[in-house]
């Protein structure tokens, strides 16, 4: 089947931002440090790495290889702070990805 190029309101960056962003989200302990880190937000609390590390059964390497994922997706913005990264969801681009996927039907 072919689809006409005018009927298709799925541009191509919204193509990319849910490949991306879905492939951050592959992994089951991305997605559960990425809920932890926007559950602390909403509770305005802080998060760095030993917050994480404390909270998960994940050595800190393997924390750090999540949240490095997690941010080259734009997921997480990370905040250098004297010697702490702090880490913070970004909302927004999360509700661009669900904004892109229902459009994908």
């Amino acid at each position: 089947m072919r689809l006409r190029k005018d009927s298709d309101d799925l541009r191509e960056e919204d193509i990319l931002l849910i490949a991306k962003v879905s492939d951050a989200l592959a992994h089951p302990a991305r997605i559960r440090i990425f809920r932890y880190i926007l559950l602390c937000n909403a509770e305005r609390k802080p998060v760095c790495n030993k917050d994480i590390v404390a909270g998960f059964d994940y050595s800190q390497s393997t924390i750090s290889q999540h949240i490095q994922k997690l941010a080259s997706a734009d997921l997480v913005r990370v905040k250098r702070e004297n010697a702490f990264s702090m880490y913070f969801a970004n909302i927004g681009i999360l509700k661009k990805y669900v904004d892109a996927t229902q459009k994908f039907r």
